[in-house]
């Protein structure tokens, strides 16, 4: 599995410090949608999902987490803890986020709108996908 983080252009002076996105060139899609998590419980683990055609960049501007990424075949973990990095979640990705520390904030930079018909939230149907486009591949 290759993991894609983003390494963003941090910004600074006496006053402090600036990171700017932009879409195609610090990121690689049309950004659609943006939403943050925040004041997440201790012991809660988020996500539990994966898309079907949605990419994603995360970045915790404030504060760690982790997340936990799964192609169907191998699971690996990526930290999350500068401000100025980013993780890729290309779809067909089951992704978790935890251990959010108590200041964490989590942005999302999506590719596209809220749609609920492009959420893979069973587990088992996720590996039934993933699988399936393995074998289609493979003709």
């Amino acid at each position: 599995m290759q993991i894609i983080k983003y390494m963003f252009q941090p910004h600074g002076d006496d006053r402090g410090m600036l990171v700017a996105l932009e879409e195609f060139n610090d990121i690689p899609f049309r950004i659609k949608r943006v939403y943050y998590m925040y004041d997440t419980i201790p012991g809660v683990v988020r996500g539990h999902h994966a898309h079907r055609k949605l990419e994603q960049i995360l970045i915790c501007i404030h504060g760690t987490c982790k997340i936990r990424l799964d192609n169907g075949r191998e699971k690996k973990v990526v930290p999350l803890e500068k401000p100025y990095e980013g993780l890729y979640i290309s779809n067909a990705m089951w992704r978790e986020m935890y251990d959010f520390s108590p200041d964490a904030v989590l942005m999302v930079l999506a590719s596209e709108v809220y749609d609920e018909a492009d959420y893979i939230r069973d587990y088992d149907e996720f590996l039934k996908m993933v699988h399936g486009e393995e074998q289609s591949h493979e003709d």
